[in-house]
């Protein structure tokens, strides 16, 4: 009787132990898959590269097709582990030369964007990419308003006519502040 006793406690005590383990297994699990869903959203917006300037919808200038080449060969590697996730741009010719060559390198489509639209681009960027890197291509008026509706700075310094040089990194993480870095890339050494 006493065996049968000592047999059935050791078999309650390694069921507790196999509970315990399926339980922290699940738990670890759990925690695993919230914080990976809730990974930081980098966001890096560039203004279109120098344009033509004599046409309705220009294309870029040999100057804005070398600087495309700068940003490209800069943003290829973004990340060392994925790269980027997706390009956005809007309509025009200029920007969409802007994005060509990147989206080529990592073939990936771009995808278009109204820039008057500035709530549902962040919108959709924020629901689909979340924790992903995103490349949005825009205009010296529109950059700005992207980047403060993200909540990211209110001070982002308007973008002049003649100003092409700017790269700003928008981390938007899931607990936290927003953060913005300005980079700024001169021409390429040629």
């Amino acid at each position: 009787m006493r065996n049968q006793n000592d047999k059935d406690r050791r078999r309650r005590r390694r069921q507790r132990r196999i509970q315990v383990i399926i339980i922290y297994t699940a738990i670890a699990i759990g925690l695993a898959w919230f914080f990976e869903s809730q990974a930081t959203t980098t966001i890096i917006f560039v203004r279109h590269a120098e344009k033509v300037e004599i046409q309705d919808d220009p294309g870029l200038s040999v100057a804005g097709r070398r600087r495309v080449a700068e940003l490209t060969r800069q943003l290829v590697d973004a990340d060392v582990v994925a790269g980027i996730d997706a390009i956005y741009a809007t309509p025009f010719k200029r920007s969409q030369e802007t994005a060509q060559p990147l989206a080529d390198a990592l073939s990936l489509p771009i995808r278009t964007y109204d820039a008057e639209d500035t709530n549902d681009i962040l919108e959709k960027i924020l629901k689909k990419h979340k924790g992903k890197i995103i490349l949005v291509v825009g205009h010296s008026d529109t950059l700005p308003v992207l980047i403060a509706n993200l909540g990211a700075s209110k001070k982002v310094p308007r973008i002049a006519e003649g100003e092409y040089d700017n790269i700003y990194i928008v981390s938007i993480p899931w607990f936290g502040k927003t953060k913005t870095i300005r980079l700024r890339f001169g021409e390429p050494y040629v």
